[in-house]
């Protein structure tokens, strides 16, 4: 078997999302319910809109299940291509 597939790889999933995956993939990579980070990033946004933040770069950062790129990865790569 690859050593590559052996390990667990954070990202967005497809399957049990509610906007964009975040939670459901959060909840998969660290082993609990995604309601946990869900009510997490609840609680963080009442005080001072920090879930929200934190939904967000998460939502920009992590790759779609399925690709190997994040969206940020994909506009400086295009960003690039185009110099």
């Amino acid at each position: 078997m690859n050593e590559m597939n052996q390990f667990k790889q954070l990202q967005r999933t497809r399957e049990g999302r509610i906007i964009a995956g975040v939670c459901t993939g959060i909840g998969r990579y660290i082993g609990v319910d995604p309601n946990v980070a869900r009510i997490g990033l609840a609680v963080l946004s009442l005080f001072g809109g920090t879930g929200i933040a934190l939904y967000a770069v998460g939502w920009l950062l992590l790759p779609e299940e399925g690709a190997s790129t994040s969206i940020v990865q994909n506009m400086l790569e295009k960003q690039r291509a185009g110099r």
